[in-house]
């Protein structure tokens, strides 16, 4: 559509999830028309984000060390580790503030269309960190979808013989939410997990 660079731009903006053409092509002319101080200070966020992040040798994590802040981080529990599917889901999870165990990132989660199985995923890494028996309690916080059922299941199965306490994160309806636009598996777990009144 577009000569040369700038539909090199709009080509590598589109291949970013959740970007599409219109997306990429807004953001391309976005920066075309952009200070250039602004274009090299992004540019420069980039080159230095793929530099000096790597991932937390123990959980999985996104830090700037060797172990991220909440590995190091000696008041957090050591008997329980929450298992999340990516680096962004520990923020979700972190923001609540309920939870003061460490985590465990799988890097994605089990999805055979995409040709991605357990052996994908950082499962190894979690079990050697069940090994010793310290951890008493894992909880499965992965997406309440296909992949992350089928996560959550695989998990399970390999932990439950091990003795461990093993959860799920309840999932239902949303704050603010109508039941007339839920659908029916969300509404049949919001049924499973209903809790009782007490007055």
């Amino acid at each position: 559509m577009y000569e040369g660079a700038v539909q090199d731009l709009i080509d590598e903006l589109g291949r970013l999830p959740g970007v599409g053409p219109k997306s990429a092509q807004r953001i391309a002319f976005h920066i075309l028309a952009a200070d250039p101080a602004d274009v090299r200070r992004l540019s420069d966020a980039l080159v230095e984000v793929k530099a000096r992040v790597k991932f937390c040798e123990i959980c999985g994590n996104v830090t700037q060390e060797e172990q991220c802040r909440i590995c190091r981080d000696p008041r957090r529990s050591p008997t329980s580790i929450c298992v999340v599917e990516e680096p962004k889901d520990v923020v979700a999870i972190e923001r609540t503030r309920e939870f003061r165990g460490r985590y465990h990132v799988l890097g994605g989660a089990i999805n055979p269309i995409a040709g991605i199985g357990p052996d994908d995923l950082r499962i190894a890494q979690l079990m050697s960190r069940l090994a010793d028996g310290t951890v008493t309690e894992v909880i499965l916080a992965t997406d309440p979808n296909v992949e992350g059922e089928a996560t959550s299941t695989y998990l399970a199965r390999l932990l439950v013989p091990m003795g461990l306490t093993v959860s799920r994160l309840a999932s239902g309806l949303p704050v603010g939410g109508d039941l007339e636009y839920a659908d029916e598996v969300t509404l049949g777990r919001a049924f499973e997990g209903r809790r009782r009144i007490s007055a």
